[in-house]
């Protein structure tokens, strides 16, 4: 079947077949939802809806698609995020292409997105947008809106850049290679300035899943000692390209609500809005200048 070192000839193997054999050994492995995770690895392979497998159980698999599944199941099982393997991630409702050149997209981040969306911005800055899912979210909800999207990695741009071109939105954002905001003109100004940072302090990586630290780009994670060196340069470099009514909307880590606070006040904003993600912890921080 598809289990790496299964020599098991069968004349037939069907999509039931599959699920009903790998699910078990996902399990064993430690496989986080494991007969989701076979069905998704099943669709890829088959350029299918998920969904559309549960009218197709009988279908029977060539060899060619069970040789490709084997060494998705080996991926998997040897940690690899499921993301990086299908190449694609779902965000905000679309389909983001994703390789270890950027972070994968997180549900907490779409928090972000909805508290800048109900804020209207004209004009956005979107700092480290890695795999572009910020932005092109933000310029599918405000084709008005003009979005420019910065990364200190030019691979991460790139993959960006596809994704504003697969979602029709390359025309609404600009991309800009930069050191948080080191490249923007002194003229330049932003309605909004919004980022999901690192913030990750350097002493936790290796207490991260192996999924997370052996394979997404650490860079994009971890930010010094206290996770907050990326936040800290970020809060006084904003202050100097927001508008008089402008805000910086923020993705922070659980416990860092206090001290990114406080990195704000002492720049001279007045924070705005903490909100919740749904794990309770807090999460998106808004501020506004003084």
């Amino acid at each position: 079947m598809i289990l790496p070192g299964d020599h098991v000839s069968l004349t037939v193997v069907r999509i039931l077949d599959v699920i009903n054999k790998t699910a078990p050994y996902f399990e064993k492995n430690g496989i986080e939802s494991p007969r989701l995770t076979i069905e998704l690895l099943l669709a890829h392979a088959l350029k299918k809806k998920r969904l559309e497998l549960y009218l197709e159980f009988e279908r029977e698999l060539d060899e060619t698609t069970l040789e490709a599944l084997r060494e998705m199941v080996k991926r998997r099982v040897g940690g690899e995020p499921l993301q990086y393997i299908t190449g694609e991630a779902e965000f905000c409702g679309l389909k983001f292409a994703v390789d270890r050149r950027t972070l994968i997209p997180r549900p907490e981040t779409e928090l972000l997105v909805e508290t800048v969306l109900k804020r209207k911005p004209g004009r956005i800055v979107d700092v480290g947008t890695g795999s572009g899912c910020i932005a092109v979210a933000l310029a599918k909800q405000l084709p008005g809106a003009e979005i420019l999207a910065i990364d200190a990695s030019r691979e991460a741009l790139e993959v960006a850049a596809g994704n504003a071109k697969r979602h029709d939105v390359e025309k609404n954002i600009r991309f800009l290679h930069s050191d948080l905001l080191k490249a923007l003109p002194d003229s330049f100004t932003a309605d909004a300035i919004v980022s999901n940072p690192p913030y990750i302090a350097s002493g936790e990586l290796a207490k991260l899943p192996k999924e997370v630290k052996d394979f997404e780009p650490v860079r994009a994670l971890v930010a010094g000692e206290d996770g907050l060196e990326v936040i800290r340069r970020l809060v006084v470099e904003a202050r100097r390209f927001l508008s008089p009514t402008g805000f910086v909307a923020l993705e922070m880590g659980a416990g860092q609500r206090a001290t990114v606070e406080q990195l704000f006040v002492g720049a001279n904003y007045t924070v705005a809005q903490v909100l919740k993600d749904l794990q309770g912890h807090e999460r998106v921080i808004v501020a506004v200048p003084l």
